[in-house]
């Protein structure tokens, strides 16, 4: 029989790579999907080439771990001037940049207008922040994600591996993809504009919001919320370490909690009154005066008291057996150890130089699952310049290997989309956060979005705080209203056989079918894909859950708060004398839907190519490792478990969030170089002298010590002092006028923006990141805009999240073309609620 010819779902796409830590996820992941990915690197390397941690920790440009993670599967190729990037760049379909290289964009799209340009920046390239010094952490701090972040009684706190940036790569590659594919109207490229600064915001669930409608100001709690008043802890303390459990009410969970409550009962930690609550009602209920919070209060101590005589996987089996919503809080030893990983064939071997020779690794491994072809196993990370000589000549111009392989057609020019995804027909099944984030996205650059809902059974964001007017109504939430702006609405009962005809009748209609229910839901309505695809041999299925369609924990059902906690971010997130803080609430809600975008454009592309469709299966837990694939790696090559340590980072020094005058006032300064440090030691020497206690603070860094000269090991082994000296001069000053001050000296620095300061933000508001969109109830509603700016094509959510079936006849009668007669059949048997 004759072998099929492997195509992957990016073939025929070449990618110039010029980004280094700030966007290197980017071009790993299009390589995944099967992208020639161009490595372009300075002649000494990748900045992350000279930083650990280090294979066997001996010190080697090739042994960088960080770098081994994310570069496997590029080509690396030495650059020693901008007229080598200008002749790669001519045979590339997209280029991405991050400022690791100086580029013109416009110089290289003149001569190559198929060329889509793609920019990481701290901030945007508009706006009055476009030039601001900035890291990791100044950038968490500016996104308002910090201010939620960390213990009320001490500095907030970044994720203690660097995030900002791979949340902004990721919105990169999905906004190259939607270019490509207007592409294959137009014939014409254009440039992507990321803000990292956008980017993250998204990590404050739409929490920033609240005070567009009057409300309070948003606070961090450690390994907990308030939601509406009530401070719900996320984190509690087992005996063998630690576990999330999501103790909440309404008619979405209570459920899950009566089942919670009847084995706590059980077990003799609570009694029958407490587990036999209306725990639909208790909300109402608290607010009408028929219940007290000591009620609540109760509940969380009975709930602390039983966690602790538990162990993490005695939780987690009982969890699985029981439908619970309780996740262990895992280390990277047990994410490596994990059964379902294993089960999954997740990690993927790779071969690292070991001090004892060459060695397969296990590496994070492809980011979704497909009925199409395995996304591509990653070759090893490239040497440094090991294939400059395939793609430049020794004269430095365009050599064989970039001008002769095969790439994707290109479209003869014509004319451009109103919006780039304007041809594309979405059917959502999608609810919460992790799956309807990854269509508002789509439906921003024009597709055509059919959410699917019901009254009987309304979407858990509805039901959610922040308000309009902080008052609770199913068609008053902003969170739903905001990422759910600009789909239509249609409401079915989907347990009627004519609900269900519908479906399929829409499924004929549509590109794109998407759903985020636990693996069996759609199989207990019969739309599973090889039914679906029956309908529509061409049809693209977006199945996301927490753990993936396979696999032993392919069941677990919940939300982003425990797929965080079982992918390892809480153990990295806090203090080490404190319990694990944890990323702001459902973590992996908010950078599923930027890799759900990846993969589903990438599916359409090779739909368009290929004539085939097919099934992604997005597990949120895997998709979320390639964010701490560093961590991993240090682990299974190093035996080095990652942990908490505040705002330190293993390669900078100052780096850390200091008060400022008044309550609460923080402000976040890390210095990158030792020229950062030097202009940050001479502002601390002249302002010495009118400061006695700083003078103090300085000596105690060393007398002997230059301390404008002092390298990074220097001041790391000399942290304290510097962090003393730091806090002495920060304390009485203003956070703004210390942000100034350092920005106007070029060294990374911004104030932890609470939800107040995020909304007159002059950045956020030149770029319009929050905006007022039409409401069909209220007349006008907020949500977010995109991360992103397409210079030719753009897009912006066009209305708010829905009410209740309003576009039922518009789906009805203008997209599937039914007569009266049919409608009203359907709303006679009940179909339409």
């Amino acid at each position: 029989m004759a072998t099929r010819e492997r195509i992957e779902v990016l073939d025929g796409y070449r990618i110039l790579d010029l980004t280094d830590d700030r966007g290197h996820l980017a071009g790993l992941l299009l390589a995944q999907l099967g992208a020639e990915v161009v490595l372009a690197e300075p002649p000494d390397g990748h900045r992350t080439r000279h930083r650990g941690p280090y294979v066997d920790d001996v010190t080697d440009p090739e042994r960088s771990i960080e770098f081994l993670v994310y570069n496997r599967g590029k080509h690396s190729v030495v650059i020693e001037n901008s007229a080598q990037i200008a002749e790669l760049a001519a045979h590339c379909d997209a280029v991405i940049s991050c400022g690791a290289f100086v580029v013109d964009f416009d110089v290289l799209r003149a001569a190559n207008p198929q060329l889509v340009t793609a920019s990481i920046t701290p901030f945007g390239e508009t706006g009055p922040k476009t030039g601001w010094a900035a890291t990791d952490l100044t950038i968490a701090a500016s996104s308002g994600t910090m201010s939620l972040t960390g213990d009320r009684d001490r500095a907030p706190v970044r994720i203690g591996s660097p995030q900002t940036w791979h949340n902004a790569a990721v919105d990169t590659a999905g906004a190259i993809l939607m270019a490509l594919h207007e592409r294959q109207t137009s014939g014409l490229g254009q440039h992507v504009d990321t803000s990292t600064q956008q980017s993250f915001v998204d990590c404050t669930q739409f929490q920033m919001m609240a005070v567009l409608t009057g409300g309070e100001v948003p606070v961090r709690l450690p390994g907990a919320v308030n939601l509406g008043g009530f401070l719900i802890p996320w984190v509690y303390e087992c005996a063998d370490g630690y576990v999330t459990v999501t103790f909440l009410f309404g008619p979405m969970i209570a459920p899950f909690t009566t089942r919670l409550l009847t084995w706590v009962c059980e077990e003799g930690y609570c009694d029958a009154e407490l587990r036999d609550k209306d725990w639909v009602d208790f909300g109402m209920a608290i607010f009408e005066g028929r219940e007290s919070m000591d009620t609540f209060d109760h509940a969380i101590k009975c709930l602390t008291a039983f966690a602790a005589s538990k162990t993490k996987a005695e939780l987690l089996e009982r969890a699985l057996s029981d439908n619970l919503l309780i996740a262990p809080v895992t280390t990277t030893a047990d994410v490596l150890a994990l059964d379902h990983l294993g089960v999954r064939d997740y990690w993927q071997l790779t071969e690292v130089p070991r001090v004892s020779g060459p060695e397969p690794v296990r590496l994070c491994g492809a980011m979704a699952k497909t009925t199409g072809e395995p996304l591509a196993e990653l070759a090893v990370a490239p040497r440094l310049g090991e294939h400059t000589g395939r793609y430049l000549t020794a004269d430095g111009a365009a050599g064989p290997a970039i001008t002769t392989r095969p790439r994707a057609e290109l479209a003869q020019t014509g004319p451009s989309m109103v919006r780039p995804l304007a041809d594309i027909k979405i059917l959502d099944f999608m609810w919460a956060l992790a799956g309807p984030g990854a269509t508002r996205t789509l439906a921003d650059y024009g597709a055509t979005v059919v959410k699917v809902e019901s009254e009987l059974h309304p979407d858990v964001l509805r039901g959610v705080h922040p308000f309009i007017g902080e008052e609770g109504g199913q068609e008053n939430a902003l969170q739903f209203h905001s990422i759910n702006a600009g789909k239509m609405d249609l409401t079915l009962d989907l347990s009627l056989p004519e609900a269900l005809d519908v479906i399929l009748d829409l499924t004929a209609w549509c590109d794109v079918l998407t759903e985020s229910f636990s693996p069996k839901a759609m199989a207990n309505w019969g739309l599973t894909y090889d039914v679906l695809r029956e309908v529509n041999p061409d049809l693209v299925m977006f199945s996301s859950c927490l753990m993936g369609q396979t696999g032993p924990m392919r069941m677990y059902a919940g939300f982003g708060t425990m797929a965080a906690a079982v992918a390892g971010f809480y153990p990295v997130t806090g203090w080490p004398d404190r319990i694990p803080a944890g990323p702001f609430t459902a973590y992996t809600d908010y950078i599923s839907p930027k890799l759900g975008v990846m993969l589903i454009l990438s599916a359409l592309a090779e739909r368009d190519r290929t004539g085939r469709g097919q099934h992604i299966d997005f597990s949120q837990m895997e998709g979320a490792l390639h964010f701490l694939a560093t961590e991993f790696a240090d682990e299974e090559i190093n035996g080095r478990t990652a942990g908490r340590n505040g705002n330190a980072d293993r390669h900078m020094c100052p780096h850390s969030v200091y008060p400022a005058a008044g309550e609460d006032r923080w402000v976040a300064i890390a210095c990158e170089t030792d020229v950062q440090w030097g202009a940050l030691a001479g502002l601390l020497v002249g302002a010495a002298g009118e400061n006695s206690d700083l003078g103090h603070a300085l000596s105690a860094i060393g007398a002997d010590a230059d301390l404008a000269a002092l390298d990074v090991a220097g001041r790391q082994a000399r942290s304290d002092a510097v962090e003393a000296a730091i806090t002495t001069w920060t304390e009485p000053q203003e956070a703004a006028a210390i942000e100034a001050t350092l920005q106007q000296c070029g060294v990374p620095a911004h104030r932890v923006n609470d939800a107040a300061d995020l909304m007159a933000d002059p950045q956020i508001v030149a770029r319009e990141h929050f905006l007022s969109v039409p409401h069909a109830k209220h007349g006008h509603t907020w949500v977010e805009d995109s991360n992103f700016e397409l210079s030719r094509t753009p897009g912006r959510p066009l209305w708010g999240g829905p009410m209740f079936g309003e576009h039922n006849m518009e789906v009805l009668e203008g997209i599937l073309r039914y007569d009266t007669d049919k409608i009203a059949e359907l709303v006679i048997a009940g179909a339409i609620t």
